[in-house]
């Protein structure tokens, strides 16, 4: 049965979920408009795909209907119609291609969630991804590495890289490849996924999306701002040197900075946790209604 919301609640929600995603996409969007970069911020919204304007903009999710006369401006957007109670989305809209989305996020997310934490990378993948590299061909150019490319280099050398995130592997350099202990592949995805991963949850943001407008804003902001938060250790535990942006390192070549990192990795698993299982429900509700 759908839920009805009554103006009053309804715009309440959709002016708090505007003001709350601001923080991050009006400043990205100053930075672009003086053709500035950001190199933790903007990975926001240049890896994953998701313009601002679609990230401001509320969806109640399906099965949610909006009274009030203010609701027909929701008729403007692909996918909403009018009933006797209000406007909603169409379940019709859920097409089999959505749907193909949701089953696969459902079985990633699942399988992921089956597993333990697995908490002993330390952010090598950074590391890895600038490996053997001449320092003005590495990513963040703009950023000098804290170690310099020898001490970069000696780092990778000591440590066991065990990346199980294809899209983390996918950007290591040629010779940082054979060092990592396993070769995750897209079609590995399910079976190597795993909730202590700092990028497996950054990428509940990412499901969200890709079922936008089908998913309510609310889990799409909870997992947006886990995103920016995992964001920030990423890079502070990078071999880049943010100490001009603000940012203090996560020394993770120090036996201290690793304990730290696995520290906030665990934190971050067990807050990862109930928005997946939340999205997790969300993708069977969807299911549960395309026939």
């Amino acid at each position: 049965m759908d839920v009805v919301l009554g103006p009053q609640e309804w715009i309440a929600r959709e002016s708090a979920h505007a003001q709350r995603v601001r923080r991050w996409t009006r400043p990205y969007q100053e930075r672009r408009s003086r053709g500035e970069k950001h190199p933790v911020l903007d990975f926001l919204f240049q890896y994953y795909s998701f313009r601002p304007a679609h990230l401001e903009r509320w969806q109640p999710g399906l099965g949610v209907v909006l009274g009030g006369d203010e609701a027909r401006r929701f008729l403007d957007r692909p996918g909403y119609l009018e009933t006797e109670d209000g406007v909603t989305l169409n379940p019709a809209a859920f097409t089999e291609k959505k749907a193909e989305t949701a089953r696969y996020f459902r079985t990633l997310l699942a399988k992921t969630a089956s597993r333990a934490p697995r908490l002993g990378c330390f952010g090598l993948h950074e590391w890895a991804m600038v490996y053997r590299q001449d320092a003005a061909r590495v990513r963040h150019n703009q950023l000098p590495l804290r170690l310099g490319t020898a001490g970069t280099d000696a780092v990778v050398e000591s440590l066991e890289i065990r990346c199980g995130h294809y899209d983390a592997f996918r950007f290591f350099t040629a010779p940082a490849r054979p060092r990592n202990t396993l070769q995750p592949s897209r079609a590995s995805q399910a079976e190597l996924e795993q909730p202590g991963c700092l990028h497996a949850n950054m990428d509940l943001y990412k499901a969200c999306y890709k079922l936008d407008p089908f998913v309510p804003s609310e889990l799409l902001a909870d997992c947006f701002e886990l995103a920016a938060d995992i964001r920030e250790l990423d890079m502070c535990a990078s071999p880049y040197d943010l100490s001009a942006l603000g940012y203090r390192p996560v020394r993770i070549e120090s036996p201290a900075g690793r304990a730290e990192y696995a520290r906030k990795q665990g934190e971050f698993a067990r807050r990862a946790a109930p928005l997946r299982d939340r999205l997790l429900s969300q993708c069977d509700y969807l299911l549960s209604l395309h026939k």
